[in-house]
C-alpha cells in the first residue's frame, strides 16, 4: 500500500512538471510572437550570436539525430564542446581565447580583437593598425603643415612616361575609384611642432595626397582613376556627427558615385596607421617605403569576395616588393566598424598606407608600388574576361 502511494506521488510530480512545462512553453510562445519586432530575436541576431562558433558543431549537433551527418563529420575534428560553445553564445567569451573577456572589459582593448588572415614580415597582434579616434574639433584645427617636392618625383614620373607609351588603356573609362574616409589624417613629419599622434591631421597635407599619387600612378599604367574630394570630416562637422561616424558619412559619398558611374570596378579607401615607422616602414632596394596592410570588414554576406582581392593583392606585392605588405586583416564585432563600406561593391578594399611618422617620400614610392602591382593585376584580368567571351 505504501509503495502504491508513493507511486501515485510520483506520477503526480511528473504530471505537474509537464503541466507546468507546458504552460511556460505557451507563455513563451506568446510573448515572442505578441512583442514588438524590434526585441524579437531576429536571423541576424542569431547570425551574430553564432558566427564565431566553428560550423562543425553545428554538423555535429545535425548527426546526433541523423546519421547521415554524423558521416559527413570530418575525420580530424575532435568532438565539439558544447558547453563552450554555449558559454560563448551566452557571455561572447570563447574559453580558448582570453582577448574575448579583456575586449569586452577593458576600454579600447577591442582594437585587439582583429584577426590575422595572413600575417606579413613581423606582423603579430602586437602591432596590428590602430586608428586614431580624436575629438572632431582636434581634426578640423588649423596647423602648419610642410611638404617638400623632390627631384626624385620629377624623375619617377619622366621613367614612367617613357615606359608607359605602349600600355593598354580604359580610355575615357574611370574603373577605379578612391576616397578617404578619414581624410585628414596627416604625417608627423610634415606638422612642424606636433608629436601626438592624435594631432596629425591636416586639412590638405594629408593621406588624400597619397590617393592622388596613386592615381596619378594608375593613369601612367593606362587605369583610368577618379579621387573623390570630399571633406568627410566637414561633413561630419555640418551634420553634428562625431569621428565615431566618419563611415556612415564616406558611405553616402561612395555610394553616389557608384550609384552615377556604372563603369567603377575597383574601389579603394586609403587610410594611415597610427604606431611608429619600426612598423610601418620597409627598405627596399636602398630606398625607404610605407608599409602597407589590407583591412577587410566580417558584418556583411559578400565579405569572402573582399578577402579575395585582398589575399591576391598581398601576395602578388610580396612577390615583387617583399616585406612591402604587413598582410590581410578581418574585423568585426563589437568597437568597430565591421563593414567600411564594402557591402557596396565585392572588390572593395580599405588599405592602411604607412603610418604617422612616415614621410611624403615613403608614402609615394608605396603608392607607385601599388599601382605598379595592381595594373599588372587588372590587365591580366582584362585578359582572362576577354578569353573567355571570345569562348
Amino acid at each position: 500500500m505504501l509503495r502504491r502511494n508513493r507511486g501515485i506521488q510520483t506520477l503526480y510530480k511528473r504530471g505537474g512538471l509537464y503541466l507546468l512545462g507546458i504552460i511556460v512553453l505557451f507563455i513563451s510562445i506568446g510573448i515572442l510572437t505578441t512583442i514588438k519586432p524590434a526585441y524579437r530575436l531576429s536571423s541576424e541576431v542569431i547570425t551574430n550570436l553564432t558566427s564565431d562558433i566553428d560550423s562543425s558543431t553545428f554538423l555535429y549537433l545535425l548527426g546526433m539525430e541523423n546519421r547521415v551527418y554524423r558521416e559527413a563529420y570530418p575525420d580530424d575534428k575532435r568532438m565539439p564542446n558544447i558547453s563552450s560553445a554555449l558559454l560563448q553564445v551566452a557571455t561572447s567569451v570563447k574559453p580558448n581565447d582570453p582577448r574575448s573577456l579583456l575586449g569586452n572589459e577593458l576600454p579600447g582593448f577591442s582594437e585587439f580583437d582583429s584577426r590575422i588572415l595572413i600575417a606579413g614580415e613581423g606582423t603579430n597582434y602586437t602591432n596590428l593598425p590602430m586608428e586614431s579616434s580624436p575629438p572632431l574639433e582636434d581634426v578640423l584645427k588649423d596647423r602648419d603643415a610642410v611638404v617638400k617636392e623632390t627631384e626624385e618625383d620629377e624623375e619617377v614620373d619622366k621613367e614612367q612616361n617613357e615606359e608607359t607609351k605602349d600600355t593598354p588603356t580604359t580610355g575615357d573609362r574611370d574603373v577605379v575609384y578612391i576616397y578617404n574616409t578619414h581624410n585628414r589624417e596627416s604625417f608627423l613629419p610634415h606638422l612642424p611642432g606636433v608629436t601626438d599622434p592624435n594631432q596629425a591631421s591636416h586639412k590638405e597635407v594629408n593621406i588624400t595626397m597619397v590617393s592622388d599619387r596613386l592615381a596619378e600612378s594608375l593613369e601612367k599604367n593606362g587605369i583610368g582613376t577618379s579621387v573623390d574630394d570630399s571633406d568627410i570630416m566637414s561633413i561630419l562637422n555640418g551634420k553634428g556627427w562625431g569621428f565615431g561616424k566618419s563611415y556612415d558619412a564616406s558611405r553616402e559619398v561612395a555610394a553616389e558615385a557608384l550609384a552615377t558611374n556604372k563603369e567603377i570596378q575597383y574601389v579603394f579607401d586609403l587610410h594611415r596607421d597610427s604606431i611608429g615607422r619600426e612598423k610601418t616602414t620597409k627598405k627596399l632596394n636602398g630606398e625607404n617605403y610605407a608599409r602597407i596592410m589590407f583591412v577587410v570588414g566580417l558584418e556583411h554576406p559578400n565579405h569572402e569576395k573582399n578577402l579575395k582581392i585582398a589575399t591576391e593583392l598581398h601576395h602578388l606585392i610580396e612577390k615583387k616588393y617583399p616585406g612591402l605588405s604587413r598582410g590581410v586583416i578581418t574585423k568585426a564585432g563589437a568597437g568597430v566598424n565591421g563593414i567600411y563600406n564594402q557591402d557596396l561593391t565585392e572588390n572593395a578594399l580599405l588599405v592602411e598606407v604607412g603610418g604617422v611618422e612616415n614621410n611624403m617620400d615613403e608614402l609615394y614610392r608605396s603608392a607607385d608600388a601599388i599601382a605598379d602591382v595592381f595594373s599588372e593585376f587588372y590587365w591580366d584580368a582584362e585578359k582572362v574576361d576577354a578569353n573567355a567571351e571570345g569562348e
